[in-house]
């Protein structure tokens, strides 16, 4: 049994993680909380399936289509919700309620053109083999979700490592101000996080469409929690950290669902943030913030 839970915390975690990973990025360089990501997440899954449903696209290609839908979602979301408050010098309020009903107004318009009833990929689109190995069972979804998340992120972190976009990106994190004045071109660079947030989003919302073979307008609400839980947890604006909250946070759930009770999933795994909190108030990987300049 604890075998078959570690294989559900890995892929879950993974999904977790790379959904995160966009909240992350716009609080690491904007210093907002864009709670609309969960929204956009959403529009990824349903990217995704009108890809498999009416373009006739396989998985991969339609994985594609979501994380370029999702990403320029993303720009129109920071170009409507979040630049004139930005050059207004509009307080962090502000943004974080903007975002909220820019939310709304995506789920609104995703039941207005999908419906509220759950959606799903069709059978034939998806790989159907099972693998069992002792008291283990996975699925090959199971293993493509996790297998792809942990790609996209690896890629994720050479990006930001060593492409000349990521190294900027750390730069405006560090101080938007400062980055201007060096010559980087902070509004192309506040774009490109939003893209490659959204995509993140997007993809992880494919991946959770496929695994659990259920999309709807209301899906982004759940996992945009946990998605806040995951970046406290693993510490504001860290990406490693946000890469290991999220496997820590699905770990706790899934063990928590198998030892305890399915009723006290949510609870448990937040009793553990909380705990976690208590010790480390700047989350497991991050540092004391400062007001940067």
């Amino acid at each position: 049994m604890f075998l078959q839970q570690l294989v559900n915390a890995l892929w879950l975690g993974s999904v977790y993680a790379l959904f995160a990973l966009g909240y992350t990025l716009v609080f690491g360089v904007l210093d907002i909380l864009n709670l609309a990501h969960g929204a956009v997440f959403m529009w990824g899954a349903f990217f995704g399936l009108m890809a498999v449903t009416r373009l006739d696209m396989p998985i991969w290609a339609a994985l594609l289509v979501a994380m370029l839908g999702s990403g320029v979602l993303g720009i129109v979301l920071d170009r409507v919700a979040f630049r004139p408050l930005r050059k207004r010098n509009a307080p962090q309020l502000a943004a974080i309620i903007s975002s909220i009903g820019a939310s709304t107004i995506l789920v609104s318009l995703a039941q207005g053109a999908f419906g509220a009833q759950v959606s799903r990929f069709p059978l034939d689109a998806l790989p159907s083999q099972v693998f069992i190995t002792g008291p283990v069972r996975v699925t090959l979804i199971q293993i493509i979700v996790f297998v792809a998340s942990v790609v996209l992120m690896i890629a994720l972190l050479l990006f930001m490592r060593r492409s000349r976009s990521g190294k900027a990106m750390r730069a405006v994190a560090y101080s938007g101000r400062i980055s201007a004045l060096l010559g980087i071109n902070v509004d192309r660079i506040i774009v490109t996080t939003f893209f490659v947030s959204s995509a993140l989003a997007g993809a992880s919302g494919v991946f959770l469409g496929l695994a659990f073979s259920a999309i709807s307008p209301f899906m982004g609400a759940p996992i945009e929690l946990k998605g806040l839980a995951v970046i406290i947890l693993g510490g504001l604006g860290n990406v490693p950290g946000a890469i290991l909250a999220g496997f820590l946070l699905a770990a706790t759930e899934v063990f928590g669902v198998a030892y305890v009770s399915s009723d006290f999933r949510d609870a448990i795994a937040f009793t553990v943030l909380i705990l976690v909190l208590l010790f480390r108030p700047s989350g497991i990987l991050g540092t004391a913030v400062e007001r940067r300049a």
